[in-house]
């Protein structure tokens, strides 16, 4: 189950683990757009008010969360390179354990918090029942939500992308099958995507431990019948071991990398679980502070009207299907760099960076052209209102240059999380929120009412900031990307 990041062509191991990464990515995406796309066939503004708004706090929520798993990713990939299994199969049990408990914690809050939530957010009056019904049902389902991408973490801590994406291409059938059965069948509007995305976690959930269970139980039968071929040899070859011991040797030396699991991996140790939160925690804010702003924007575009309320929700849709790339990089550079980083390759931790930043900007190039050509093009594929097409395309095509800028500092932020400084990457995204995304965005409102293409540059602006702060640090602190001692 484990893989090896450390050896062969830096630039095929980024893409052969990259594009597992990116589909699975692609299909999340996917299918949230799905809620959206049916939820505008069958409804009108007001549901796609609800569901815009609904799944931006959910996303803002997720995001959080697979920040803080950014910890696990980071200790496995640290563990597995220098070759520390019982290491890494603590932080396993240890994730499990504190994602688990801080799952249902977080039900009981959010619980509490949906009305004030609603106010916050400036939900516009027509789409508040909805709103607060979609957000019910998906709060009650973030066990669910949280062990998928919990189990997807691991996974690529371990080295595997590929299984993550089978996870999520299930939940990407069922939900999308589920939107037409309960938003157009049963007319259940925003309850009914709720539903269909919460029973589609949940069925992704009992896949990934089905199929967890299945691989493991393969690769220790795996293991044994290698141990016995090799212990075999051994006797055959020597007439100076013991056939015992020299079955015992094979077995130890087969099974080396494979991960065992004690009651005792899943009871908390500090140690385990503050090496997990110093990385993930300032990820999970980081995260969270994005997102933040995003919200902030949605606010502000709330008080607007519902149908500028709509143009921006379908915009940030359209928005997070375009950084899917610059997140595939971001999580491939950290996996990666990781296992280098504990194998010290550090020099191939650099070129994981390099390599990462090319292909992503490259992209955010071509998504960034397709934009200025057809921006009502794609904000008509969520809704046929003359008005939300408009205001939207407008929204699009100056918020599109972010394509390409916040490319470099997700990259960077990919790596400064491998190196254990996630904050460093916390720093930057704090600083350009406050400084720039919010408040341009507010300016842009107050300054060009009649439009929404200066607010749209707000976040390209900010990402600028990031970028260039991003660089500073990886100058300044270039020694300790290549000089620290291999650690496990």
């Amino acid at each position: 189950m484990e893989k090896d990041l450390t050896q062969g062509s830096v630039l095929k191991v980024l893409l052969r683990f990259s594009l597992p990464y990116l589909l699975s990515s692609f299909l999340q995406t996917f299918y949230g757009m799905a809620d959206l796309y049916v939820t505008g066939q069958f409804n009108g503004a007001a549901a796609i008010s609800a569901v815009s708004i609904g799944s931006q706090v959910m996303h803002m929520l997720t995001v959080m969360i697979v920040g803080l798993a950014m910890g696990s990713t980071v200790g496995l990939g640290v563990a597995i390179g220098s070759k520390h299994t019982e290491r890494a199969s603590q932080i396993i049990g240890n994730t499990v354990t504190l994602f688990a408990a801080g799952s249902l914690i977080l039900v009981v809050v959010l619980m509490f918090a949906r009305n004030g939530i609603i106010s916050v957010m400036s939900v516009p009056t027509e789409a508040v029942a909805q709103t607060r019904e979609y957000l019910t049902i998906c709060f009650a389902g973030i066990p669910f939500i949280t062990a998928y991408n919990v189990v997807s973490s691991i996974y690529r801590g371990m080295g595997d992308s590929r299984s993550p994406m089978y996870f999520v291409g299930v939940a990407c059938v069922l939900n999308i099958a589920l939107d037409f059965l309960f938003i157009g069948g049963l007319e259940m509007g925003a309850a009914g995507a709720a539903c269909g995305t919460v029973i589609s976690q949940a069925a992704s959930v009992v896949f990934a431990l089905f199929f967890l269970k299945r691989k493991a139980s393969g690769g220790t039968q795996r293991v044994r019948k290698n141990a016995v071929k090799n212990a075999s040899e051994d006797v055959k070859t020597s007439n100076d071991i013991f056939a015992g011991n020299g079955t015992n040797s094979s077995i130890g030396a087969a099974a080396g990398n494979v991960l065992r699991f004690t009651k005792k991996d899943f009871l908390p140790e500090k140690s385990v679980i503050s090496d997990i939160l110093n990385v993930g925690v300032p990820v999970a804010f980081q995260d969270g502070f994005i997102q933040i702003s995003f919200l902030v924007i949605t606010m502000i575009a709330n008080r607007r009207g519902v149908d500028v309320a709509a143009s921006v929700g379908i915009v940030e849709k359209i928005i997070s299907f375009l950084f899917l790339v610059p997140s595939a990089m971001l999580s491939s550079v950290s996996a990666i760099a990781a296992q280098n980083r504990g194998a010290g390759q550090h020099e191939r931790a650099r070129k994981t960076l390099y390599y990462a930043m090319a292909v992503s900007v490259s992209f955010g190039f071509v998504c960034f052209a397709l934009c200025q050509i057809l921006p009502e093009q794609f904000v008509g594929l969520f809704s046929s209102e003359e008005t939300v097409r408009v205001l939207g395309g407008q929204y699009l095509r100056s918020y599109s240059v972010d394509c390409i800028v916040a490319s470099i500092h997700f990259c960077f932020s990919g790596f400064f999380c491998a190196y254990g400084v996630s904050g460093f990457s916390f720093a930057h995204n704090l600083i350009s929120v406050l400084l720039v995304r919010i408040p341009g965005a507010y300016l842009a409102t107050k300054l060009f009412p009649d439009t929404l293409f200066p607010m749209g540059l707000a976040a390209p602006a900010g990402s600028t900031l990031s970028a260039l702060i991003c660089v500073a640090l990886f100058l300044i602190f270039r020694e300790k990307f290549g000089r620290e001692r291999k650690t496990g």
